[in-house]
């Protein structure tokens, strides 16, 4: 990847097909030795001077979760699915905590994260996971109106005022908002946090998968949008 300049297609994020497409065409090209000899040029790059060593290498992590079940795709987890699937476990619920004592305890809020993420559907967790993302992570979110279908034109008493993200089942299933808030920054901050996969069977349906290991910085970084 590093020697077909994937790293130029790092603006805007690339599909992980378009990542995978790159490596197939480069492994095409390079053959076995090409890319060992490619391989010993990378890895002897310092990745301070040449920026373009860590896009790669996230690039190739990306590529691996994403093939890491047989007849599935795979990613991780957004910031929003983990921040939900942590408001739904049991954890801190009954008591405030600050974010240095959680960080202290990273396999506990893993946990916490499992757990929670076990007791919706996964699909649900993807749509929660969406909302609680354009309520945080959008820099401005709009405020419009919804009229009923069955409103007379120029009536006010069928329209509903409706914040994008917030559906009913969002605000039904997470009330709190000093909670989902606290998840939300938690999750996105810190990257030492573990959380699973979320797995798409070639059958269309869904699964929470392994905890995958550290990414190439050490870190589990979570995206703000699926990355299939």
């Amino acid at each position: 990847m590093f020697e077909a300049g994937a790293d130029e297609t790092a603006v805007p994020v690339p599909t992980t097909d378009a990542l995978y497409g790159v490596f197939r065409e480069s492994v095409a090209e390079l053959g076995p030795a090409g890319v060992a000899e490619v391989a010993d040029t990378f890895n002897s790059l310092d990745q301070a001077e040449f920026p373009e060593v860590g896009e790669c290498r996230t690039f190739a992590y990306r590529l691996a979760l994403s093939f890491w079940y047989e007849g599935a795709r795979s990613r991780p987890m957004t910031v929003g699915e983990a921040a939900v699937a942590l408001y739904l476990s049991d954890a801190y619920r009954h008591h405030q905590v600050d974010a240095y004592t959680l960080r202290r305890a990273p396999l506990l809020v893993s946990r916490a994260v499992r757990q929670g993420a076990a007791l919706v559907p996964v699909e649900t967790l993807i749509r929660l996971g969406a909302a609680m993302a354009r309520e945080f992570a959008a820099p401005v979110t709009p405020v419009v109106t919804q009229v009923s279908p069955g409103a007379a034109a120029g009536e006010r008493d069928d329209v509903t005022t409706v914040t994008p993200g917030r559906d009913w089942l969002y605000r039904q299933a997470l009330p709190d908002w000093h909670r989902r808030r606290f998840c939300f920054d938690l999750m996105r901050a810190d990257t030492r946090q573990p959380s699973p996969l979320i797995v798409r069977t070639d059958g269309g349906t869904y699964a929470v998968g392994a905890t995958p290991p550290a990414g190439p910085d050490g870190t589990w970084r979570r995206a703000l949008r699926e990355q299939w």
